[in-house]
């Protein structure tokens, strides 16, 4: 589809090709070559080739981009590490206008960001200056899973979660439906503190791989995420033909919630147990073998029992307690020795929740 795009492309802004066969090597051969990246170092490969913009000029930049087919630039995943790199091999980037303020914070490198590929052509021909894109410095990604102070009653269980997050520790909440498990698990970032530059940059790299970079090109708050049940391993611990981050890496420097923890694959719990040791998780497949970092706070909630009621004499099922023992039986000791602290969260009383000063 590169090859589609590209032809079309020259011919929409006028440029005629050679009427021959025309092979562009992309090394290393072995390597399997996916994704839209290549559409613009192709399609400037071949300019420079032509004699329409100066080879060693060109040299000067890593280029990604995707074209479309009348000569604009798409925007691309992996546009910061890939800007890293530029950095340091002293190199300057060429990158879809749609990424440049992500690769500002790359350093301080020639940037060419550009909406359509005439843009790039005038800028070595030396008709148009293309300028370098400023960082946003104003924080745009807010937080939204709500404030810590929002919570009523549970004081047993908020004491809880500032000691995991003064110590970064691991917390499992059981209680039965209703009682705040998830609520308090997504306001655990609220109290977090601020990422460092250092680990604002480690997690904006890992989110610029799968396209989760907020507007500011820059992620300033720790993550938080919350996988369904249903969520697969590859999904979990990273995979695919291009071998991404998965859940758990996305959680880098923040907050991973597994609600209704038993309810998961136990596969995929299991595969928590390596990366909640070493912080980082290996990601190995056929044609690719990567290590990411890992480095999270688990936070997983669940009910007693199946039926969710244990330990209410009025609304628990008949087959206690064998329906609670058969229940948590589905995490297996070795996970249960990750969490630092579990919790038994009980309801709120409606009392409470009128109290203003709780």
């Amino acid at each position: 589809e590169s090859k589609e795009r590209i032809r079309a492309c020259f011919q929409t802004l006028g440029f005629s090709l050679p009427c021959q066969r025309i092979t562009v090597n992309l090394a290393p051969a072995d390597l399997q070559k996916e994704g839209s990246h290549y559409d613009l170092p192709i399609a400037l490969g071949l300019m420079s080739a032509l004699g329409i913009i100066d080879r060693f000029e060109l040299e000067k930049y890593i280029v990604l981009g995707e074209i479309r087919l009348d000569g604009t630039i798409a925007a691309v995943t992996g546009v910061l590490p890939s800007a890293i790199k530029a950095s340091e091999n002293d190199q300057g980037i060429i990158i879809p206008k749609a990424c440049a303020k992500e690769a500002t914070w790359a350093g301080k490198i020639p940037i060419l960001a550009a909406d359509n590929i005439m843009q790039i052509v005038n800028h070595f021909k030396g008709k148009q200056v293309l300028s370098q894109p400023e960082p946003i410095t104003k924080q745009t990604d807010k937080k939204t899973n709500g404030d810590f102070q929002e919570i009523k009653g549970q004081s047993q269980a908020k004491r809880a979660m500032e000691i995991a997050a003064a110590g970064g520790h691991n917390l499992l909440l059981i209680g039965p439906p209703g009682s705040g498990k998830s609520m308090l698990a997504a306001r655990l970032p609220s109290i977090l503190p601020d990422l460092s530059p250092r680990e604002a940059l480690d997690v904006t790299m890992l989110h610029s791989l799968c396209g989760l970079v907020p507007e500011s090109g820059l992620v300033t708050t720790r993550p938080y995420r919350a996988p369904h049940h249903s969520a697969s391993l590859p999904a979990m611990v990273g995979g695919g033909a291009k071998a991404k981050p998965g859940e758990i890496s996305l959680s880098h420097h923040g907050v991973l919630f597994l609600d209704e923890m038993p309810e998961f694959n136990r596969q995929t719990l299991e595969a928590l147990r390596q990366p909640l040791e070493i912080n980082e998780i290996a990601v190995a497949r056929v044609n690719n073998h990567i290590t990411y970092p890992a480095n999270i706070q688990l936070i997983a909630a669940m009910n007693p029992c199946r039926c969710g009621f244990y330990g209410q004499e009025e609304k628990q099922c008949h087959r206690v307690p064998a329906c609670a023992k058969d229940y948590q039986s589905k995490i297996s000791g070795p996970l249960l020795d990750r969490f630092d602290i579990i919790l038994h969260v009980h309801p709120v009383k409606a009392e409470d929740l009128k109290n203003p000063n709780i």
